[in-house]
């Protein structure tokens, strides 16, 4: 540890020190996810949309008494605080961590590349724990924060560290290259990640390669050239490759694929060798071919790489959030335990707005040490239950029932199950954490609701990343407001509800009460403005903290007298303007009297003012946006003038924000584009957020002359392979896909609907795809294929697909 004036020295820091000797162990950038208070340290990061200082209040209440700050800022109100001030929070971040790195002299591997990093890192040490302590990047913390966050660990009690470094613009390198150091570097490849923010390809590869200025040994595939000629011109490390042409360390002789496995052959030094990994994809093998070489490059024994390698884990780069029994959410992180992994596990488990229950294994090595860093975070994590299995923790039960509420011991993942009672688990989050060797799968088995085979995959990370994305084009005061009406689009109200009220979303916009009530009863607490709200909801709206949308004379006469029966004075209300859609709202040629109405009624307040767009997309109706803009601003104008205070104005949806920034006005409302669908001609970095998917219930092969589904619709001319698939109109695949209108992919091939699509099953055409299996996963609509293909096919747009598909469909979320 250090204490706060030697990071004000080595951050090079103006001070106000009350306690000079304060030791320092935890960095912190976000204010909610701070464990030990006493010794963290926050930096207040300000970026273009989100400015620390605005936090400090935050992390002083919860304990901080150590900041860096950027900006000048009253600290007599935090006068037992320590203050570090500084041009850049996020250099002296970066400064303080390559500070720390230049304290150790061990091996340590940066890895950078566009895709596969974080797996490359999860296999090196899988195949090197054995041999070395590693310290290493916790899941994907390869940004201008997270790598000097993962740095900041290090610690002596390692021999080995292994990070990723990730850019996304030119000259960022440099600072990641500063403070991981790494003596030998791994370039997985280069693809089309972040390509808009370069000249060219080229200087993406020539940008990643300056994570490698001062590394010794570079380990690349040599059948790129690209990559190759580009590490000889920049960098003097040797270059340690692998590969089926030039002349490589680790030759490719020959890759035989069987149903489930992979056997790589190879010479290294003149002599045969060959590995097996469980996984058939190119991706898997290349991946597999960068460990095995630094696994040689390492001196790790053949025996226990090839033993290890037939072992390979499936990486799952996301954490998943099932439904489960009894009303109960599961967060599933079952293939590995380790204490960085662990945190990042536990902040998600602390989003859920449930009772939280921590069912944890034993670690594989069994090092107390990691046993005494867990008993000493859990207590800071809010953790209700803990559920212990394994024979090393039982040694820890008495210490840990001090300070946990309840804690339950297992021997084994078999004695769990063996006396497993699901009335025991209700309302409550469920973080599943363990070793591989404890194969957690099987409890994920009995904990989880069984439902439907179908399900609607949710993206969390990705409605992150997209809310993000729009963020980037909003003035730095503009607020923004989330439409979470219609189940959030089909992904979930609550879920998503809860996402963005973690990230700082300013308002939240349902259609009805109940759908508000829903909200508030799950832990939402920000502003939720109701958009169709009626007689038979005020006493519900007024309960629940709710805030109507008022959109004719009727419901404003009709919610002012009920305000001041209830004796309630100045409830904040929405008023809606109909600039043009003709669909709710006053029309100008109503503003005096809905002024003289307003200013009869203390009783509530307009919090704001809006109003629809009818077709901001459309560049062929910029002139009539323009309409609605002008009546817009000129009916606002006349309500504040009159009433004398000023309201949140906001027009602008999803496409404004994008095509009409002048639009923007005091807030704005994002809806669709939270999902990844973009219907502007301009392009978005959006992520794509709900994947609706199914399996293959059986496989038909048919001959000539028969026909398929209701009314014999499906016509076969030829010898044809059939797989029935469960998804059905009931479950929202639209009938119009019948007869070859629509198609599923299948192993990423399209399988065009062959008859009826029926209430409960669909038939599909799979004659052309090879290898094609029973229980093989089917994508509805997804990644691969867009929703938006879905809708041109059935004549609708995309939030009708959404909305459509049905409450049986199980809604599984997952976090990167």
């Amino acid at each position: 540890m250090y204490t706060i004036d030697k990071i004000s020295t080595i951050i090079d820091a103006e001070s106000i020190l009350i306690n000079k000797k304060t030791k320092i162990e935890y960095l912190i950038t976000d204010s909610r996810k701070i464990t030990f208070a006493a010794v963290s340290l926050f930096f207040a990061i300000k970026t273009e949309h989100r400015n620390g200082i605005n936090f400090v209040e935050e992390a002083y209440r919860q304990g901080i008494r150590n900041f860096v700050l950027q900006e000048n800022t009253d600290t007599g109100k935090y006068k037992d605080a320590n203050f570090l001030f500084v041009k850049n929070s996020l250099i002296a971040l970066q400064q303080l961590a390559a500070y720390h790195r230049s304290q150790f002299h061990y091996s340590v591997i940066g890895i950078t590349g566009s895709n596969g990093k974080t797996i490359v890192k999860e296999w090196l040490n899988f195949l090197l724990n054995d041999n070395y302590k590693i310290i290493r990047s916790p899941r994907s913390y390869n940004s201008q924060i997270g790598v000097p966050l993962s740095v900041w660990e290090m610690s002596k009690e390692d021999n080995l560290g292994i990070f990723e470094a990730g850019i996304s613009e030119i000259n960022e390198m440099e600072n990641l290259e500063k403070i991981i150091r790494p003596e030998i570097g791994i370039i997985t490849n280069i693809g089309d990640a972040h390509d808009k923010s370069f000249i060219s390809r080229q200087q993406k590869l020539e940008e990643k390669i300056k994570l490698f200025q001062h590394a010794n040994t570079v380990i690349a595939n040599a059948d790129d050239e690209q990559i190759i000629s580009a590490l000889k011109k920049n960098t003097a490390a040797q270059i340690f490759s692998y590969g089926k042409n030039g002349s490589p360390i680790l030759r490719i002789t020959d890759i035989q694929k069987e149903q489930r496995e992979t056997t790589i052959k190879a010479h290294y030094k003149a002599r045969k060798t060959s590995i097996t990994i469980p996984f058939i994809d190119e991706a898997s093998i290349q991946n597999a071919c960068v460990c095995w070489l630094a696994a040689i490059y390492l001196n790790v024994d053949e025996k226990i790489i090839t033993q290890k390698m037939l072992q390979l884990p499936a990486i799952d780069m996301r954490l998943q959030v099932l439904p489960a029994i009894n009303d109960c959410t599961i967060i599933n992180d079952s293939y590995s335990l380790d204490i960085d992994s662990l945190n990042v596990a536990l902040d998600l488990l602390n989003q859920q707005l449930l009772s939280k229950t921590l069912i944890l294994s034993d670690f594989y090595k069994n090092d107390e040490n990691n046993y005494r860093s867990i008993i000493s975070i859990l207590p800071n994590k809010k953790i209700n239950r803990l559920i212990l299995v394994g024979r090393e923790w039982q040694s820890y039960h008495t210490e840990l029932k001090n300070k946990i509420e309840v804690v339950e011991t297992y021997d084994s993942t078999n004695d769990f199950i063996n006396r497993f009672q699901p009335n025991k688990f209700k309302n409550e989050a469920i973080l599943l954490k363990g070793a591989r060797s404890f194969h957690f799968e099987e409890i994920l088995n009995v904990l989880i609701k069984k439902v439907h085979q179908t399900r609607l995959e949710i993206n969390l990370s990705g409605i992150v990343h997209n809310l993000k994305e729009y963020r980037k084009h909003l003035k730095p005061a503009t607020k923004m407001m989330a439409m979470v009406k219609a189940f959030a689009y089909g992904s979930g109200s609550i879920e998503i509800a809860s996402i963005l009220q973690y990230h700082k979303i300013d308002y939240l916009a349902v259609a009805y009460a109940d759908e508000g009530v829903e909200l508030r009863k799950a832990g939402i607490n920000v502003p939720i403005m109701v958009m169709n709200a009626d007689e038979y909801g005020f006493e519900t709206i007024v309960e629940h903290n709710l805030e109507p949308e008022i959109y004719s004379f009727k419901i404003l006469n009709e919610f002012a007298a009920f305000l001041q029966k209830q004796g309630v004075a100045q409830f904040p209300v929405h008023i809606k303007i109909d600039t043009g859609m003709h669909r709710l709202g006053f029309e100008e040629n109503e503003t005096d009297e809905l002024i003289n109405q307003l200013r009869t009624h203390n009783s509530l307040i307009i919090k704001s003012a809006f109003s629809h767009l009818v077709g901001s997309e459309d560049p062929a109706e910029d002139d009539f946006t323009k309409k609605q803009m002008d009546i817009f601003i000129r009916c606002c104008d006349k309500i504040e003038h009159a009433l004398q205070y000023k309201f949140i104005r906001h027009i602008a949806n999803s496409a404004a924000i994008i095509r009409h920034p002048k639009l923007q006005f005091d807030m704005v409302r994002l809806g669709i584009g939270l999902h990844g669908v973009n219907y502007t001609p301009e392009k978005l970095d959006l992520k794509t957020v709900a994947s609706l998917k199914t399996t293959i219930a059986q496989i038909k092969h048919e001959q000539a002359g028969e026909t398929v589904g209701y009314n014999q619709k499906g016509k076969i001319n030829k010898a044809t392979t059939i797989a029935t698939i469960r998804i059905g109109y009931a479950d929202g695949y639209n009938r119009r896909f019948s007869n070859g209108n629509g198609y599923v992919l299948i192993k990423n091939q399209p399988a065009k609907v062959i008859g009826n699509v029926a209430m409960d099953m669909t038939m599909v055409d799979i004659t052309d795809i090879p290898d094609v299996k029973e229980g093989d996963d089917v994508e509805v609509f997804g990644e691969n294929l867009p929703v938006q293909r879905l809708a041109e096919w059935s004549g609708t747009i995309a939030y009708e697909i959404f909305t459509s598909v049905g409450q049986r469909v199980k809604r599984i979320y997952v976090e990167e």
